[in-house]
């Protein structure tokens, strides 16, 4: 511990005579400083023990003693050393009572015993506090070193905790605790996730303090762009030297870590993209082998291949397919979902992924796949969760923020495709079905689409598409130009007539008209359109252009 004012009393060489505050002397002495100065407030730091022989004061004035002793107070002067048989042969009692009524420590010099002595007694006190700190910290990193190698990250924290004398816990990407020592410091430690994820969206690296229950001290870990990970520190007080270098040295092991992990995910993705090319490929055997145990569980039950890409990208898509309005509508974004990923929505989703696929034990698959992210998860497990609830958080934040409907905005998110259950046989049909969901998700302005909602739904809204209206509005141009002469009623009567498919009495009826006359009117339709009725193919397109311009069509009327 540094040296204090009551160590310094103590040392029998000094000889020092306490003579005022005699119970504030376990205070620390930053530094022993002399000044005949008659303010030497602006030259002090604070925590200084100050040494005079009162050359340039008059010690025996009541009122001048009372201001000088409260200026030192002030500047936080922790310590008066008044050196007798000098300028006067004692301590005058203007400064005696002064101090003792500001509560601050007088002690008396002997003649005999020089500043410089009391200067070196209190440099020597504070190179041992340091050096004792420094052989404490390289004892810590030796330990904390062992605990890694033995115990992984869980032993560092276990180590770190008993150096600090409080407690630690690690987080991973997404803000989630993933060790904590001890084991009750969890709960915690995952109160503090708000304040992990604010400390993310900072420059690494970073670190904060946070208040509370106890002091604790978040870092960021990791040597990219983005913390890989984060540590935190609770404890009772501020740390001092030797737990400050036990802090530094788990931050150096730690992110040392985190790297060897990153390296060891690049390995493990490489692996994984060699996997779902074979998977692809429809070579299931090859891909299990492949696999071996690092996804081969993974490939044992049915999966959901989940097909993602960044807005942008998939704008660029639509735009090159000549869907102006799939263009637009894909480029929607919120500035808070961007801000969250770092610009980077891809990056963004894979860790949520692997971040809950770590928690729950699950093993999945995150291969870049060119522009795009492919993600291989256990049907129904937290990986598959955890990427519908980024997509509904990321829904709820773009619709709250703009305030208006999602298909609206500028800027970079997610479109995200997901399949039905599959096994590794189907593969392929998988991810033609995520492409399929990918496509819809992007036409539609939506964060996520499953291929099970297509399956149940219906096929009418995709005809809500400016390039189908376009098509539906040209194959019926002649027709409602032919209508509106007055010669007739041809695009009711073509719906009537489809609807009741092809039954002439029916469809008759339902337009109040004679059969021979709907005969007459889809003769016309013939004549007019260049095509026969008679062709599934035409009279499926006719009807889907009905469905699509049926806002726009005037109802059906008699003859």
């Amino acid at each position: 511990m540094p040296p204090t004012l009551a160590s310094l009393v103590h040392h029998s060489a000094l000889k020092l005579n306490v003579r005022a505050g005699e119970d504030r002397l376990d205070v620390p002495v930053r530094w022993a400083h002399v000044s005949e100065l008659a303010d030497p407030v602006p030259y002090m730091e604070g925590g200084e023990l100050l040494l005079i022989t009162a050359l340039k004061l008059d010690a025996e004035n009541p009122e001048e003693m009372r201001r000088y002793v409260k200026r030192l107070v002030g500047a936080g002067v922790v310590g008066l050393g008044f050196a007798v048989g000098v300028n006067y042969e004692e301590i005058p009692k203007a400064l005696v009572d002064a101090a003792e009524e500001a509560g601050l420590p007088l002690l008396e010099v002997p003649r005999r015993t020089p500043f410089l002595a009391i200067s070196k007694a209190v440099s020597a006190a504070i190179a041992a506090d340091q050096y004792r700190a420094v052989t404490a910290g390289f004892a810590a990193q030796r330990e904390l070193t062992k605990q890694t190698l033995t115990d992984g990250p869980e032993g560092l924290l276990s180590a770190l905790a008993g150096q600090v004398d409080g407690w630690a816990a690690l987080y991973d990407a997404s803000g989630a605790v993933v060790a904590a020592a001890p084991e009750w410091a969890g709960r915690r430690a995952a109160r503090l996730t708000p304040d992990v994820e604010r400390l993310r969206e900072r420059a690494a690296p970073a670190s904060s303090v946070v208040g509370g229950d106890d002091r604790v001290e978040l870092h960021t870990l990791g040597t990219g762009r983005r913390p890989r990970a984060a540590l935190a520190v609770g404890t009772a007080a501020a740390l001092g030297t030797a737990e400050r270098y036990a802090l530094h040295s788990a931050i150096a092991l730690l992110t040392l870590t985190t790297e060897r992990s990153r390296s060891l995910h690049a390995a493990e993705q490489r692996i994984g993209s060699a996997v779902l090319r074979m998977l692809l490929a429809g070579e299931p055997d090859h891909a299990r082998t492949v696999a071996g145990e690092l996804y081969g569980d993974l490939l044992d039950a049915p999966f959901r291949l989940i097909l993602a890409e960044s807005a942008s990208a998939s704008a660029a898509r639509a735009h090159a397919d000549g869907h102006a309005r799939v263009a637009t509508a894909a480029v929607s974004a919120v500035s808070v979902a961007v801000a969250d990923t770092n610009g980077d929505p891809l990056g963004g989703l894979a860790e949520v992924v692997e971040s809950a696929a770590a928690r729950s034990g699950e093993s999945v698959l995150v291969v870049p796949y060119g522009e795009r992210l492919v993600v291989l998860a256990a049907d129904g497990g937290a990986a598959v969760a955890a990427c519908g609830e980024y997509a509904m958080a990321q829904e709820v934040a773009r619709a709250a923020v703009r305030e208006q409907p999602p298909a609206t905005g500028d800027g970079d998110e997610l479109v995200v495709g997901m399949s039905a259950p599959a096994g590794p046989i189907a593969a392929a049909a998988a991810y033609k079905q995520a492409e399929q969901a990918l496509s819809v998700a992007r036409r539609r302005g939506r964060f996520l689409v499953e291929h099970e909602e297509l399956a149940a739904g219906s096929v009418l809204p995709l005809l809500a598409d400016d390039a189908v209206r376009a098509f539906a509005d040209g194959l019926l141009r002649a027709l409602r130009e032919h209508d509106a002469t007055g010669r007739g009623d041809l695009v009711a009567s073509l719906r009537a007539w489809l609807s009741r498919h092809g039954q002439w009495d029916a469809a008759a009826a339902d337009l109040g008209v004679h059969r021979h006359t709907l005969r007459y009117r889809m003769r016309r339709v013939e004549e007019i359109l260049g095509r026969s009725l008679d062709d599934p193919d035409v009279r499926m397109e006719l009807w889907l252009a009905l469905k699509a311009t049926a806002g726009g069509d005037s109802s059906p009327s008699g003859a």
